[in-house]
């Protein structure tokens, strides 16, 4: 019998890892298309007619909308379960791409970039599922995966799109192809075997009762993360009374036909115990690491050009070579997690150490060799980083709100899209390496902040505070 079940358990385990495969597949297209007409938008809205000025405000429609919507639509994913979220964000951002390959007007385009910058969070949804269906050593590898391969997407997206822009109609043709990429996706995410990842209460006593049976702790990750693989029985926790200060599996049905204001209401709680939690600090950590970063890129072929006469050829080579390895450092996450046996406050801190050191490196570089050098240890720095904070921000707010917790640290990097481009003008007055001196002061305040709150927490990144 205890065979039987085992069994059963690890075929839902397999499920969950074609799951898996699927979301890579899945993150790789996402990015494909978005980067295949995400460098026309700019010529096409001058195109229409727009003034530089008007460019702009429509230009900054999409991060303001995402900036609001980023919380409210992972939360919501928590809610209804990931399936039903990142359907309805597929399928909408696919209709706003649809929308845009129809622009022939600024009123239309605007129209077309609204439902993108409420609903284009299926990355977002997609890094929750994963957490959900790993456990939490696994977290890091598997992001990093993801990572690596969403990047992959955005490496040869402009590559495919620039040579349908030389054909006639070319933006267009891009916007309708990354309209049928995202409902491609949808169909994918459609007929994944979410049936396998169910988790009941009787399999949760076969972990409990039966671990003897299995010789293998494969049994008792799969009952524990499957929290949100279902979007009709997610998992959330309470406290257990005869465990103090620890937390057990509770069970409650959710639907996307339960009423909109039992919907709103759950939103709400869960933003407001986000919101009322004690993660200002590692949200901090992200909009100052994030603006430092982007500070690095700002002005980047402009620096290039004026500090060593590099021609624009030559700074997109370089720019290229780093978002690949960029790329590729996302196969890395997981051997270094292992290297610093899961110690992710460590991994942060380091990596944002060696990020700080790499913008001060290329602020005060007095080659294009030197460029090189900080531009291939940078690429891998900031992805394990970025990495790092995501696992952190889960092992301390807990998996069941995971998906309001990613939201959250993708609205902290909007506020960081917002600023960055303000902070980067008012730094290259003084002048062209005053964008990254900038950063390295936000990323000096980082590693601060990190030293100082570090101690705070245990040896696992998790506060002595209850999880939402």
């Amino acid at each position: 019998m205890n065979n039987q079940k085992c069994s059963t358990l690890f075929l839902k385990l397999r499920g969950r890892r074609r799951i898996i495969r699927c979301i890579y597949v899945v993150g790789f297209m996402d990015l494909f298309g978005v980067s295949m007409i995400l460098p026309l938008l700019s010529h096409h809205v001058k195109a229409l007619g727009a003034s530089p000025t008007v460019a702009g405000i429509v230009g900054s429609t999409y991060g303001i909308l995402q900036l609001f919507s980023s919380t409210v639509v992972g939360s919501w994913s928590d809610v209804v379960g990931r399936r039903y979220s990142l359907l309805a964000c597929l399928l909408l951002s696919g209709l706003g791409y649809g929308l845009l390959g129809m622009s022939t007007s600024i009123a239309l385009f605007v129209l077309a970039r609204i439902p993108v910058g409420l609903f284009k969070h299926s990355l977002s949804i997609c890094r929750a599922l994963l957490s959900d269906l790993v456990s939490e050593s696994e977290r890091p590898l598997v992001m990093g995966h993801f990572n690596a391969a969403s990047s992959v997407g955005f490496i040869l997206g402009p590559v495919v799109g620039g040579y349908l822009t030389e054909h006639e109609g070319g933006f267009y043709t891009s916007s309708f192809t990354c309209a049928a990429i995202f409902l491609i996706n949808a169909g994918l995410v459609w007929m994944l075997p979410w049936s396998e990842t169910l988790t009941d209460r009787s399999e949760t006593n076969c972990s409990n009762n039966t671990s003897k049976g299995c010789h293998d702790n494969y049994c008792n990750k799969s009952v524990h993360n499957g929290s949100h693989a279902s979007s009709h029985h997610p998992v959330l926790t309470e406290p257990d009374s005869r465990a103090p200060g620890k937390h057990r599996l509770r069970w409650r049905e959710m639907s996307l036909l339960q009423p909109a204001w039992r919907q709103l209401s759950s939103v709400g709680s869960k933003i407001h115990m986000v919101a009322s939690s004690d993660m200002w600090d590692l949200f901090l950590v992200r909009l100052l690491m994030a603006i430092a970063i982007m500070l690095y890129y700002s002005n980047f072929s402009l620096a290039m050009e004026e500090r060593f006469s590099l021609k624009p050829k030559m700074t997109g080579y370089l720019i290229s070579y780093s978002s690949t390895l960029g790329a590729l450092a996302g196969f890395l996450v997981g051997p270094v997690t292992q290297l610093y046996k899961n110690n992710m406050p460590a991994l942060l801190l380091h990596s944002t150490v060696l990020t700080c050191s790499l913008i001060f490196l290329y602020a005060a570089a007095p080659s294009v060799w030197q460029v090189l050098l900080t531009s291939t240890f940078f690429a891998i720095s900031t992805t394990i980083g970025r990495t790092c904070i995501t696992d952190l921000e889960l092992q301390r707010g807990g998996v069941q709100a995971s998906g309001t917790l990613i939201g959250a640290g993708q609205s902290v990097t909007a506020v960081g899209r917002v600023l960055a481009p303000l902070l980067s003008g008012l730094a290259q007055e003084f002048s062209p390496c005053g964008p990254p001196s900038l950063g390295v002061l936000l990323a000096l305040a980082a590693v601060g902040l990190l030293l100082i709150r570090i101690p705070k927490w245990d040896g696992r990144g998790m506060t002595k505070t209850a999880k939402l």
